[in-house]
């Protein structure tokens, strides 16, 4: 690829036109079939300075740039556990006992040493940020808090680091919850907790009501993990919004997983989806994951899987961002911390097109504002010099050359990742 780079500060490339701000005395230029678009991009002290379009008569770019992207839904504090605890049936069951066998042997080192290696494997593959849940409101507590937080000041400038406290709702209730709120504000991170079909009632609503009164008070965002199920379709959301109603809120929601939602009638679903467009609810789909674990029988392959209903959600106005949730451990067995894989393996299941801005979107700019990151990754004058670079001119290319990147950091260019 070195030979692509035109100097140390300067490229052409391929930009996708939704991820582009040109000055108002540049004419648009031209976009492939593909929405991308010929630019020279160049840099100083960090930041782009004002990109230009490439001019008639120049060879064409050999390379596609982003911006260096993000994941909006990970969990560091478990991630690379599934050699030791395995979870062979496939099943959520099966995962959430695997996990809770994790917990019994974990250790503030151990949980270091696999989230240390999970965000170099994230930074030099291309990410900027990262908001990771952690199993709180137990005997894990403090091991999993010590190094995640550690971790973040480690990455600091490089790397962010959002931590959500992912804890029984009735923890919240608890003068344990109390306190931990507190340290989670300090952080800068966010409450969560879990909302599914098991889980109805006036006693919840009032835990769901308790959580939300508290991260309002201590200004955190909220993050769910809701309706992560092949049943009861939409019962966890139609909790919160009536929750909501009670205990307004003037921080973030955002409800990741809402995969039973896909199993609404679409009059329903279009019905529910203006609520959360009103309540103002963000979500964040985790197609793979949810792809592996839910609809799961031993005799059939499931020909309806339950994920988020992306596009739905979007006609309706709701924000939605693609994660990439768990790497190698009892919840999926996959993953990688790479933006690019993501991209790949998420768009078959989830049928976005990249080349259409709203298919875009949920690797990009929603990811950045869900997180409510200073940047959300257009690339315009003054924008960070953040870039992943993929050789080719097409999005075919950028999603099977993803290997062949090289990432551009604060105006840096980073050493090649080795997997």
């Amino acid at each position: 690829m070195n030979e692509h780079l035109d100097s140390y500060n300067h490229i052409k490339a391929w930009v996708p036109r939704g991820l582009l701000e040109l000055s108002t005395q540049h004419n648009i230029p031209g976009c492939t079939k593909e929405g991308l678009t010929p630019i020279q991009l160049r840099w100083r002290n960090g930041h782009l300075l004002q990109p230009h379009p490439l001019p008639p008569g120049l060879p064409l770019p050999r390379m596609m740039v982003l911006p260096r992207l993000v994941d909006a839904h990970v969990h560091l504090d478990k991630a690379f556990t599934w050699s030791n605890h395995p979870n062979l049936s496939g099943t959520y069951e099966g995962a959430l006992k695997a996990n809770l066998m994790e917990h019994r042997s974990r250790s503030a080192d151990m949980v270091l040493a696999r989230g240390e290696r999970a965000m170099q494997q994230a930074f030099s593959q291309g990410l900027r940020a990262v908001r990771s849940h952690i199993d709180s409101g137990g005997f894990e507590i403090e091991s999993s808090w010590e190094a995640l937080l550690t971790l973040q000041g480690r990455w600091n400038g490089q790397l962010e680091l959002q931590l959500v406290a992912l804890a029984p709702l009735a923890f919240w209730s608890s003068p344990e919850g109390q306190l931990m709120a507190v340290r989670v504000a300090q952080c800068g991170g966010l409450l969560g907790g879990v909302l599914d079909p098991s889980m109805i009632g006036s006693k919840v609503d009032r835990q769901l009501r308790i959580l939300l009164q508290l991260a309002d008070r201590h200004g955190c965002g909220v993050d769910l993990h809701i309706d992560e199920s092949d049943k009861a379709p939409a019962q966890g959301i139609q909790q919160l919004l009536l929750a909501l109603c009670v205990t307004p809120v003037a921080v973030p929601v955002t409800c990741s997983h809402v995969s039973s939602l896909a199993l609404l009638p679409q009059a329903s679903l279009q019905r529910l989806g203006e609520r959360m467009a009103m309540a103002k609810l963000q979500v964040i789909a985790l197609p793979l994951t949810n792809a592996w674990l839910l609809a799961r029988n031993p005799d059939i392959t499931p020909l309806h899987r339950p994920q988020a209903p992306i596009r739905q959600l979007q006609r309706c106005g709701v924000q939605v961002a693609v994660a990439g949730d768990n790497v190698a451990d009892p919840w999926f067995p996959g993953g990688d911390f790479d933006p690019l894989t993501l991209m790949a393996t998420a768009i078959p299941l989830t049928q976005l097109l990249p080349w259409q801005r709203l298919g875009l979107a949920p690797f990009t700019t929603a990811a950045a504002r869900i997180l409510d990151l200073s940047w959300d990754g257009v690339l315009r004058e003054g924008a960070p010099a953040d870039l992943i670079c993929v050789e080719g001119n097409s999005w075919s290319d950028a999603m099977r050359r993803s290997s062949s990147r090289k990432v551009l950091v604060q105006g840096n260019w980073l050493a090649p990742f080795n997997r």
